[in-house]
């Protein structure tokens, strides 16, 4: 049998995490120009629900992760190589002509992928113009380009000032939808929602929470159930270890029925799981707690323990606050309530327990 959970990568049918309502909303949406801001927390599922809506509009789309770009060049060379998965070389390649700085395009034969490059440092910001607006003349009335921009709350460490340039060409297009996500809260709200930001107000919002409790055990019990028959008590267990977090409850569910297709009983399995999750990562994550520094360390462990760090007298306010913020920003800390952090990974959490112990 075919193990029915997936985690690590973006899912598709029959691995998808029914996200209906989100779902219907996001292809809804897109019947208009308008654009959408989507945040959530990392590994929430933002961007396969997101390629999901996409892909039922039936429209073009293109896509950038702006955690992997590096320059303004390499902005605009991704950006063009998702549009030429869209489009055929033939149809754009005349359109090409009108750039200021023409690309190096090369299409392997095997397999026909092709890479865009442009030559560093040369007119970088005619590069970038020239690209983005082709967005807008390969788009067309009848069938729209979606585009889609990931972990945007990046894009500031490309240029601090590309996001003045950006707004510049995108408010005067029309005939796309730009859909924008990202996984830090304020970096995002400071974009989007400071008075000052020069893209206030330019979509709508939309957070992302986690999947209702009863929908997700119910996803979870369904797939168990070819494997055991207290589906519904381990199901239950996963998500009451993880938290309800959609990346880690695929990732326990998955090492869960793979035990338990291997001959493992029932008895203790989540804590069979768990064990073997945390000891494939072993190393991981002691070279991750080696990078934090002390600071860090003792508030990932106030953290681990259930306390509030900005509460705790061990250090002054002022410190583990600062060490909170720089926890959060990297994606190892998730503020759940106001008065309440909890850890992003709830695997790396136990091996933290485990070393204190």
């Amino acid at each position: 049998m075919e193990n029915p959970f997936r985690f690590g990568s973006l899912v598709d049918e029959p691995y998808f995490t029914d996200r209906t309502k989100e779902l219907q909303y996001i292809v809804q949406f897109l019947h208009s120009e308008n654009h959408l801001i989507l945040i959530s927390p990392r590994r929430y599922g933002k961007s396969s629900l997101v390629r999901k809506a996409v892909k039922a509009t039936g429209r073009p789309y293109v896509s950038v992760n702006m955690q992997q770009v590096v320059s303004r060049e390499d902005f605009a060379a991704k950006l063009l190589k998702s549009i030429f998965k869209q489009y055929k070389i033939e149809k754009v390649k005349y359109l090409l002509r009108n750039f200021r700085v023409l690309p190096t395009i090369n299409v392997n034969p095997m397999n026909d992928e092709v890479s865009v490059s442009f030559q560093p440092l040369i007119n970088s910001k005619a590069v970038f113009e020239d690209t983005l607006d082709l967005l807008e003349k390969v788009s067309s009335p009848d069938n729209r380009l979606i585009v889609v921009f990931d972990e945007f709350q990046e894009v500031l460490e490309i240029d601090p000032h590309i996001d003045k340039e950006l707004r510049s060409i995108m408010q005067e297009q029309s005939g796309l939808n730009y859909i924008f996500l990202g996984s830090q809260e304020s970096m995002m709200e400071d974009i989007f929602e400071r008075p000052r930001s020069p893209f206030y107000h330019f979509g709508q919002l939309m957070r992302l929470d986690k999947i209702p409790v009863d929908e997700f055990t119910a996803y979870l019990e369904s797939r168990f159930a070819s494997v055991t028959d207290k589906a519904h008590d381990i199901a239950a267990g996963v998500i009451a270890f993880t938290g309800n977090h959609p990346y880690y409850s695929q990732q326990l569910a998955f090492t869960i029925w793979d035990l338990m297709a291997l001959g493992h009983g029932d008895a203790d399995i989540i804590s069979k799981a768990t064990t073997d999750i945390v000891r494939t990562h072993d190393l991981d994550y002691e070279r991750l707690w080696l990078t934090f520094n002390k600071t860090d360390q003792l508030t990932v462990r106030l953290i681990c323990e259930g306390a509030n760090p900005v509460q705790s007298r061990l250090l002054p306010t002022s410190t583990i606050t600062s060490s909170v913020k720089r926890l959060s920003k990297k994606g190892y800390v998730i503020r759940e309530q106001k008065d309440k952090y909890i850890m992003e990974d709830p695997f790396f959490k136990e091996w933290i327990v485990e070393q204190q112990n």
